[in-house]
């Protein structure tokens, strides 16, 4: 999928709420149609992968107190530099995770087992000189953010299915059926909302 430089600062659309955060595309007329999330977590506000829009600022803040931006894949630095400065936060990227350190203009802040202050744990997805990812779990909430590996667009699913693996990937990596999430959220396409456990599953059998 493409992750372009958006050529402008589109407003903020296709916007869905959901209990733990929000999740927008801002520019839905791609056909890579890149999502951003941000998770309302008991340390604050956490914007993952972010893609920037008019407006964004406001729907931040009607959720609480941005406690920094994070980055868990190596082609999504995307605006979280312009955002995290905009709310006087820092970006933050894996310890592990050293092609998105570069892909950044400056120093992130590394973090290891947990996103800061909250209930997400980070586990390494991939870590290849080519594809790094990390995932975002919060069991007790039921969320798994998998924003590259995992989408719901058409070139992603197979059949009937409403997740999938990347295309650019031969077998979905190791790990993945370990969780059992409620919710996943994505980085391309519509995240599910319910009954990801079953989704994620069909998708895995599927690859």
């Amino acid at each position: 999928m493409s992750d372009d430089e958006p050529t402008g600062r589109p407003s903020l659309e296709a916007v869905t709420e959901w209990d733990g955060g929000v999740s927008w595309v801002a520019h839905p007329e791609e056909d890579a149609m890149r999502g951003s999330h941000a998770l309302t977590t008991e340390g604050g506000v956490w914007v993952v992968d972010p893609l920037d829009a008019d407006g964004l600022d406001d729907r931040l803040s009607d959720l609480g107190e941005v406690a920094g931006v994070v980055v868990t894949h190596d082609r999504h630095t995307r605006d979280a530099e312009a955002i995290a400065a905009r709310h006087g936060v820092a970006v933050s990227v894996p310890e592990w995770m050293d092609l998105t350190r570069e892909k950044l203009d400056g120093e992130p802040e590394p973090f290891d087992a947990e996103l800061p202050g909250t209930n997400y744990e980070v586990h390494r997805l991939i870590d290849t000189d080519e594809w790094e990812e990390a995932v975002l779990v919060d069991e007790s909430g039921g969320t798994l953010v998998v924003m590259e590996t995992l989408g719901t667009l058409p070139g992603f699913c197979e059949g009937d299915n409403d997740v999938g693996v990347h295309p650019a990937l031969d077998e979905a990596p190791e790990g993945l059926a370990d969780y059992r999430p409620e919710r996943i959220l994505v980085g391309h396409g519509e995240s599910v909302s319910e009954g990801g456990a079953t989704k994620l599953a069909a998708a895995l059998d599927a690859d």
